[in-house]
């Protein structure tokens, strides 16, 4: 399939710039691939298509303050340093995005704090934003991680064009979020309450989990129309046996499995078997999903509604069938549903 074939007009005050009020009280669009029929709920009400043994997969990614800014040595211009990943932490090696990034060198120094309390070191250009630092601090790593929780910003996607607020460091993060290492929320997952889930438990429902940690790679821009020829960016993600188990056992028992989000999707495609099963494993993953895919393991999908030509669309109509979904995101736009991170929901039966 062809790039253009997912545009469409979007009115950018359908873009949600705060979160709903509670987490499960956002809106929930319900998809049938079987009918063709929509209806429209509210996310609480995931609860009536689920039963006994049932299983829903969740990504346990925890996002972590990636955005900082500081001021280059000598001039004292400002910057923004985008955290990417760790690259090794003995030595304190990050890959980052610098803004703006034609002041930038190596061997610059650049400051962070009131006071300079964190310093870090330019050793190596990587791409034309990006480059790779090294992070100048004597402390241990839970002193360093929490300089970084103390400087650092919630990283809000810059279509939410205000500053993080407080609530944002809760509410841009899961209720089972475990594992840091994410730049980006797994969105899908923050319409789940705690008590949401222990509803679910009690109708039966299990929840297995798989870590995906969310780049920035998952919102580049796709730049090739051709969408055979699209590379994503590689993403670290982790199955364990624990998960597979409960996995297989549904799978092979008939049951519904959903997958909470495409980050979840795109973990659990990663790790298949030549049965079709879930594997472990853990390792880097650049698995895009597009029309046609053969899913393996998920016949139920949650996730929110996303921007044009993305590749998390392009997923959605992988796994929808692209017909469906496009009626979908009109439909949408006209009942004026929220959009992306901090939007409303649809779920794929």
């Amino acid at each position: 399939m062809k790039l253009s074939q997912f545009k469409f007009d979007l009115p950018l005050n359908l873009i949600a710039q705060h979160p709903a009020k509670t987490r499960e009280e956002s809106r929930l669009m319900v998809v049938h691939r079987d009918t063709g029929k929509i209806e429209h709920k509210t996310f609480k009400d995931i609860l009536g298509f689920f039963n006994d043994k049932d299983v829903m997969i969740v990504n346990n990614t925890k996002v972590f303050p990636a955005r900082l800014y500081g001021k280059k040595e000598k001039t004292g211009a400002k910057i923004e340093v985008f955290l990417l990943r760790e690259l090794n932490k003995p030595n304190r090696l990050w890959d980052v995005i610098v803004d703006p990034a034609r002041k930038i060198r190596v061997g610059n120094k650049l400051y962070f704090g009131d006071n300079d309390e964190l310093v870090a070191e330019v050793i190596d250009n990587t791409t034309s934003r990006g480059r790779t630092i090294r992070f100048l601090f004597d402390g241990d790593d839970t002193q360093f991680r929490a300089m970084l929780e103390l400087l650092g910003e919630t990283p809000l996607p810059k279509y939410i064009k205000r500053k993080p607020e407080e609530e944002d460091k809760e509410r841009y993060q899961t209720v089972y979020a475990k594992h840091e290492g994410a730049v980006a929320a797994p969105t899908a997952g923050l319409h789940f309450s705690r008590e949401l889930i222990k509803r679910l438990e009690i109708v039966g429902v299990k929840f297995a989990e798989a870590t995906l940690h969310t780049g920035l790679g998952t919102f580049r821009p796709i730049e090739v129309e051709d969408l055979s020829k699209h590379k994503m960016d590689a993403e670290y993600f982790k199955v364990d046996d624990y998960a597979c188990n409960i996995v297989n056992k549904a799978k092979i028992d008939g049951r519904n499995i959903c997958s909470v989000g495409t980050t979840t999707m795109r973990a659990i495609e990663s790790s298949v078997t030549a049965q079709g099963l879930l594997k472990p494993g853990e390792g880097w993953t650049n698995l895009f999903i597009h029309p046609p895919h053969e899913f393996n393991i998920a016949n139920s999908l949650i996730t929110n509604f996303h921007l044009p030509k993305t590749s998390l669309l392009i997923m959605v109509c992988a796994f929808a069938g692209y017909d469906l979904t496009m009626e979908a995101y009109q439909t949408a736009i006209k009942e004026k549903y929220r959009f992306f991170s901090y939007g409303d929901a649809m779920i794929v039966l």
